[in-house]
């Protein structure tokens, strides 16, 4: 609409003469006005046929990207949506041209009087920086939504999710874990084994029925329960930051518990080891351990207090660990070992990171469409810079002639030609930056561990459009520059 409103009026010129006569003849305002609001509509049909055709050539890849089932149906409600778009966009494209076209005066119009207006000139570079600071806006989105999935996909989780096959716990297989745990590891490929009550993603199972001493009666502090089995740390590759974690070594380690940093900091415990605490009423468990913080929900949130405690009968998800680079061959063998050991029983297996990857898919999909929006955006922008400069040249084209006849260089048109619209996208870039960083700031909020945004992101999306800009102008400013002065300077 931007670019269709900047090119009519911007070629209004070669119309004054028609306005002027139809004027003469009798044409009321009403009558032009009507009459370009048709031609916008009619525009506009052609075009919504267009983009039908390239809709239903792109809409799998669409529905692929988005992982939605939309098709083209053209029912009642289809066709009367399409049309109330094609009317709203042809009379939002036209309504300024036409109420510009018609407001000719005929009599100055008819002795060669009229000339470009300053208002008229200011609303169309106003359009463009309008264009411009849309597309630097999208072009910063991209880039901080691409650096941040970049960074909560690499960033420690304070332990290691690579290579780590998730099953569920169920058949024989729950009525002879140890066994199966057992023979699971001596598999070949598998590094270590174990099972937990917890998917290690999101919040599975929290209880506020934990006390100790020096706790304040009134807080109701959720700690995730993580029930486990031996090895389960150990297979993981937590860290414990002090003490030591479950071992069948001690036969004792059913009544004691372990706490991530998180948690030992929330209870106010200067010194853990070997303090007691008591589960539900019912438990005196003794902590023997503090485990590293570790991230089991997405970065949108902050690590929560957690605690281990020993269960193997409690837990329902088997952890196995297998070597890099042998992927294909250990599942293989460990698909064999699973179906001899629990006939009846399919192995229906996932991978821990890829699971966990599964909180940002929302993310991942708005960096993708932002990414092709951002495109499209910048191209539209290029298309009406592009259109305006092919324009102003042709107005040009004599002052052109005369300042190339009277010794100017090619290069000197070249840069007379951009230095406006260079100015233009420099307003919007002005404008698209600071907005560009309060919107992306609010979105980054939605993260609890996030980026930062620095002053080279935004530069080098400020410099991008600028090239884009220059590379859509400069097309048209290098032929107009390269023109014969003689053909420029021939009367009609």
């Amino acid at each position: 609409c931007i670019n269709f409103m900047n090119l009519s009026t911007a070629r209004a010129s070669r119309r004054m003469k028609e306005v002027g006569i139809k004027k003469a003849v009798g044409a009321g305002k009403g009558g032009l006005v009507i009459q370009y609001l048709t031609e916008s509509i009619f525009i506009t049909f052609f075009s919504m046929v267009l983009a039908i055709g390239v809709i239903w050539m792109f809409l799998p890849q669409f529905n692929e990207i988005t992982e939605k089932h939309i098709s083209l149906v053209f029912d009642f409600k289809f066709l009367l949506s399409i049309f109330g778009v094609l009317i709203f966009t042809g009379l939002l494209a036209g309504s300024y041209p036409a109420l510009y076209l018609s407001g000719f005066n005929t009599i100055r119009i008819l002795k060669g009087e009229m000339r470009g207006s300053l208002g008229e000139l200011w609303a169309r570079r106003g359009l463009v920086v309008f264009q411009f600071a849309m597309s630097v806006l999208l072009i910063v989105s991209v880039m901080v939504i691409y650096q941040q999935i970049q960074y909560v996909q690499s960033k420690n989780l304070g332990y290691d999710n690579d290579n780590i096959v998730m099953f569920g716990v169920e058949g024989k297989v729950e009525s002879n874990l140890e066994t199966f745990l057992n023979e699971l590891k001596n598999v070949s490929g598998v590094v270590n084994a174990s099972s937990i009550g917890h998917s290690l993603i999101g919040r599975n199972n929290n209880t506020s029925g934990l006390k100790w001493e020096g706790k304040n009666e009134e807080d109701n502090i959720l700690f995730e329960n993580m029930r486990v089995n031996y090895d389960l740390i150990e297979t993981m590759g937590m860290e414990i930051k002090e003490g030591r974690s479950f071992s069948k070594e001690f036969s004792a380690d059913s009544s004691k518990i372990l706490f991530n940093e998180t948690a030992i900091e929330i209870m106010g415990l200067d010194n853990p080891i070997g303090q007691m605490v008591n589960l539900w009423d019912e438990y005196d468990l003794e902590i023997i351990g503090v485990v590293k913080d570790f991230h089991f929900q997405s970065f949108h949130e902050t690590v929560k207090p957690a605690f281990f405690i020993i269960s193997p009968q409690n837990t329902w998800n088997i952890m196995t660990r297998i070597e890099a680079g042998r992927e294909q061959e250990t599942l293989a063998a460990i698909d064999d070992f699973y179906t001899a050991f629990n006939p009846g029983f399919v192995l229906d297996y996932s991978f821990l990171n890829a699971e966990f990857q599964k909180q940002y898919a929302a993310e991942q999909r708005v960096g993708t469409l932002s990414l092709y929006f951002a495109g499209f955006a910048i191209l539209i922008s290029c298309l009406g810079l592009f259109g305006l400069a092919a324009f102003t040249a042709e107005r040009r084209i004599k002052e052109i002639g005369i300042r190339k006849a009277l010794g100017s260089s090619s290069t000197n048109i070249v840069i007379l030609l951009s230095a406006d619209f260079t100015k233009l996208v420099l307003l919007a870039i002005a404008v698209a930056l600071p907005l560009s960083y309060m919107l992306m700031s609010m979105w980054l909020e939605r993260f609890a561990f996030r980026i930062e945004l620095s002053y080279w992101l935004f530069a080098f999306a400020g410099l991008v459009s600028i090239l884009i800009a220059w590379f859509a102008v400069g097309s048209q400013a290098v032929k107009a520059a390269n023109v014969n002065p003689a053909k420029c300077l021939r009367s009609e």
